[in-house]
């Protein structure tokens, strides 16, 4: 792979892929893989987008892997799942082209690179009471990779969000969580610990952050190493999309050229199979914003700073057309904030690890529960943006215990070193809840009442008002191991009581271009623009704004990457 530092006024690409982020990454490498020369272009100066911030989750059905941990699984039930999920929010033709390529898809990135993925053992559709869903089996995971491999290419690799490591700069999963959690209860834990430890601190004495890489950064390192190991393949940082053809193009007209511009200096490059936009969707665009998220803050996206839509923007002056019928624009996360001691600002998603547990109630500005703590992240984030809730921020409360068990945002586990978020008002503390109310502008009485509710619902195991903890999914996130009747449910009684602040954070976009079951963006007639092809969140989702399960966003970027670049080679070919 060659690095691009300096443009040429032209040049000459079989296949150019607009945005290095996973799917941008995994369009080039599928276009390499079928033999063509490849120009990927990234705005920002790191590789890896949100992808690389992510869990790196990538849920397709019916790979080799599924056979792993659920051999019952079928094809049918995905669909029928989907069909379940989705509705008419998306075309039923783009999921069914999804599911008949996916397993494909994933057997050729294994195949042909240094791409892995493993099954998890346990992980949910997130609609788990819907008919087709299932416990296992469709969600992979990114297998770990060293870091050390990529050489000096590991510069390029954006890092992961600070507040997702440990001892500056350690990276761990779901597992090294669990592992450092019973560190001092289980020998297996305590060796697992000290062998990461031991490898991070070897790491720093030559690295700025540890290289054991897990999660979305190991899956974009992976991307990263195995396109390094192609000659035919151009990588150009800190590069613009200018124009989509040439000027005097009509709308709908094919794409033959793209206009770029790095360091002031412009290039012509001409395309002869397509261009591939993989820019990471609208959340970076105030304009786009504006129209389809009114009221939320572009301060609450957790996403990388990169989607800045303007490769949407560019297509739509080529005559694309937009998906339509999503439920919702983008995909959603409760999100806390803070200032970080270099004066940047840190969104923290609140994913699985607080909210769900017992010892934990989530209200409104009247200290009234207003959503099932143990929903998805995104329906819980759809429900904090509804008027009537009053829900902007909600605050998610908890007691000593529960903070002690679980952290709660960015404090950890153990309450231990409080005083920090004290001191900035990350976190709110008082010795009553009635004290706690004061300190958030809450209504006190709702706020105890509340509790008490909760408290009861504890006492029961069945939330009658919310349904907390009354699914599968539900109940992964949950703690099974305190006894309590509903593995969601605890008791909130032990001073001092504790507050976070959360707001409505959009971590990718749902809407984007309009396309074909073979990623060709569509015009306004309904006809393939030729030579135009969007995957990821550039391209409208195939989930219509519903988020049905761990992955949603990356499985399709990468199957689509798949059948995107394959298209567009084949046009090479057939020239």
């Amino acid at each position: 792979m060659e690095l691009l530092t300096s443009l040429p006024a032209t040049a000459h690409y079989d296949v150019v892929v607009v945005g290095a982020g996973g799917a941008g990454l995994a369009a080039a490498l599928f276009a390499a893989i079928e033999g063509a020369s490849v120009l990927l272009l990234e705005h920002t100066g790191l590789v890896g987008g949100t992808t690389a911030w992510s869990a790196g989750t990538t849920w397709v059905p019916g790979t080799h892997h599924a056979a792993k941990v659920n051999p019952t699984d079928t094809l049918q039930a995905a669909r029928t799942y989907l069909d379940a999920a989705i509705g008419d929010h998306a075309a039923p033709a783009l999921r069914q082209a999804f599911l008949d390529h996916g397993a494909a898809a994933i057997q050729r990135m294994e195949d042909h690179s240094a791409v892995q993925f493993r099954p998890c053992p346990r992980h949910p559709d997130y609609l788990s009471d819907l008919p087709g869903s299932t416990l296992c089996g469709r969600a992979l995971e990114p297998v770990p990779f060293d870091g050390r491999l990529l050489g000096h290419l590991f510069a390029l690799l954006r890092p992961p969000i600070p507040e997702f490591t440990v001892l500056g700069g350690m990276m761990v999963d779901r597992s090294d969580i669990n592992h450092l959690l019973a560190r001092t209860r289980s020998w297996a834990s305590f060796r697992h610990v000290c062998k990461i430890v031991l490898r991070h601190g070897a790491d720093r004495l030559r690295y700025p952050r540890g290289t054991r890489l897990v999660m979305g950064n190991a899956l974009v390192a992976r991307l990263l190493f195995s396109l390094s190991q192609r000659g035919h393949v151009t990588l150009a940082l800190n590069t613009t999309l200018e124009q989509l053809g040439d000027s005097g193009d009509a709308q709908g007209a094919p794409v033959r050229s793209v206009v770029i511009v790095q360091n002031g200096q412009r290039c012509t490059v001409q395309v002869k199979g397509g261009v591939v936009l993989a820019g990471g969707g609208f959340n970076r665009n105030a304009a786009q914003r504006q129209h389809k998220l009114p009221g939320t803050d572009a301060a609450w996206c957790p996403g990388a700073p990169g989607h800045t839509g303007v490769a949407q923007d560019l297509a739509r002056l080529r005559g694309a057309q937009e998906g339509q019928g999503g439920a919702s624009h983008a995909f959603w996360a409760p999100v806390s904030r803070r200032l970080r001691a270099d004066g940047s600002l840190a969104t923290f998603p609140h994913f699985v690890m607080d909210r769900a547990k017992p010892g934990f109630v989530t209200v409104n500005r009247r200290g009234q529960r207003f959503v099932n703590e143990s929903t998805s992240y995104h329906l819980f984030g759809m429900s904090m943006q509804r008027p009537e809730n009053a829900a902007v921020p909600a605050y998610l409360v908890c007691d000593a215990e529960a903070l002690r068990r679980y952290g709660m945002g960015m404090v950890r586990p153990g309450s231990k070193g409080l005083a920090p978020f004290l001191a900035d008002g990350y976190l709110t503390q008082g010795t009553t809840l009635h004290e706690l109310a004061h300190k958030l502008g809450v209504d006190a009485q709702g706020l105890q009442a509340s509790v008490a509710q909760i408290n009861h619902y504890a006492e029961t195991g069945v939330d009658t008002d919310f349904g907390r903890g009354s699914t599968a999914y539900a109940h992964h996130i949950g703690d099974r191991s305190l006894g309590h009747k509903n593995p969601n449910l605890g008791p909130i009684a032990t001073a001092p009581f504790y507050a976070v602040r959360l707001y409505p954070g959009d971590i990718g976009a749902a809407t984007g271009l309009a396309t074909d079951a073979s990623a060709r963006v569509l015009g306004a007639n309904g006809l393939a623009i030729d030579g135009l092809y969007a995957v990821g969140n550039d391209m409208h989702s195939i989930m219509g704004g519903i988020y049905a399960a761990p992955g949603i966003t990356l499985g399709p970027g990468l199957v689509f990457a798949d059948l995107a670049a394959r298209h567009a080679v084949a046009r090479v070919q057939a020239r």
